[in-house]
């Protein structure tokens, strides 16, 4: 299994440090990519790395991670969740289970507790079973009727329908019983951006940003336009992505 991208957000000081260098003893299973230390540097860096797994604070200098998790949650699919807290707060609790958190740790830290989140979290990811390529250029989905195969490069977007997903190549669209989160997990990750909840595009052919409209208009090789709607959420966020290119 390949090791989890990991972010860890924790304020204080010495409890960042003592997470950092447990985590040393894990780097078998999880790739530190960051360390933050307030509300406005995780969003950011959460927002830049994507991270896997997510150690997170449950107070941040006074502000409530819940509060970040709700706003990035408009943007981007949650990671795995590992909270950490010193105090056992059942509000809290309640909430972690509601965002369905892989954990709630209490500090300090001990290692056979961390050792078992840590396993949940790649128990979890070994769950979600990836389809495989008919050939290494085209994807398997099912579909109502059997499956169909479509190649990456093809789709221009994939806008979630309930619990399943609309893929709109640059042909037609079809009716796929798989999750959006499901579909964005398969998909290469410098090319498809999940833009917002029910939007995942693809930044190959995005031709023109229209913020006023909150429109996104998608440039086909034969020279068809495709018009998608994103919320402000969305539309703000592929804007960033574009640029980053």
């Amino acid at each position: 299994m390949k090791r989890l991208k990991t972010i860890v957000v924790e304020d204080e000081r010495l409890p960042r440090l003592s997470l950092l260098a447990k985590l040393e003893e894990f780097r078998h299973a999880v790739e530190v990519v960051d360390a933050c230390d307030s509300y406005d540097t995780a969003r950011d860096s959460i927002l830049r790395h994507l991270p896997d797994l997510l150690f997170l604070d449950i107070y941040l200098q006074g502000r409530d991670s819940i509060q970040l998790l709700d706003e990035l949650r408009q943007t981007i699919t949650l990671p795995n969740i590992i909270f950490t807290t010193a105090y056992s707060d059942r509000k809290y609790l309640m909430s972690a289970i509601k965002l369905s958190a892989v954990d709630y740790l209490l500090k300090p830290i001990g290692k056979a507790e961390l050792a078992h989140a840590i396993a949940k979290v790649g128990a979890r990811a070994a769950s979600v079973a990836p389809a495989v390529p008919l050939t290494a250029e085209k994807l398997c989905f099912r579909s109502v009727n059997g499956k169909i195969f479509i190649a990456p490069d093809d789709i221009s977007y994939a806008k979630a329908e309930g619990n399943y997903a609309q893929i709109v190549t640059v042909w037609r669209q079809d009716m796929v019983l798989e999750s959006l989160l499901a579909i964005e997990q398969r998909l290469p990750a410098d090319v498809f951006a999940r833009v917002d909840r029910s939007t995942i595009v693809n930044l190959s052919k995005v031709y023109q940003l229209n913020l006023h409209q909150r429109t996104c208009t998608l440039l086909l090789p034969d020279g068809r336009m495709q018009q998608l709607k994103l919320s402000k959420s969305g539309i703000e966020q592929l804007m960033k992505r574009v640029e980053g290119l």
